[in-house]
């Protein structure tokens, strides 16, 4: 018996089995359909996060004004000089 024949006797075998399985399983004769992972899509829509996320009122940006950003800006400068001050009188 020569290889090739020997490989075609087992596609033929492996064509019928499958055949067989498919009348078994009550599948059709096309490749089964794989089972996603995951979220199923539209999942978000169908569970009201849409409706839950438009029911939420618009937040304004906050705007700093120019006085705020300089008191600021005063209140870290006399801390970066509190902290080199403190760290001259306590050498490392």
């Amino acid at each position: 018996m020569s290889i090739a024949n020997l490989i075609f006797e087992i596609d033929a075998e492996i064509s019928r089995l499958e055949q067989a399985r498919t009348l078994l399983s009550g599948i059709s004769s096309l490749a089964p359909a794989a089972k996603k992972r995951g979220r199923p899509a539209g999942a978000a829509k169908t569970a009201g996060v849409a409706k839950a996320a438009a029911d939420k009122p618009v937040k304004k940006k906050r705007k700093l004004s120019p006085e705020g950003r300089a008191r600021i800006a005063a209140a870290v400068k006399a801390r970066w000089a509190a902290q080199k001050k403190a760290a001259e009188v306590l050498p490392e």
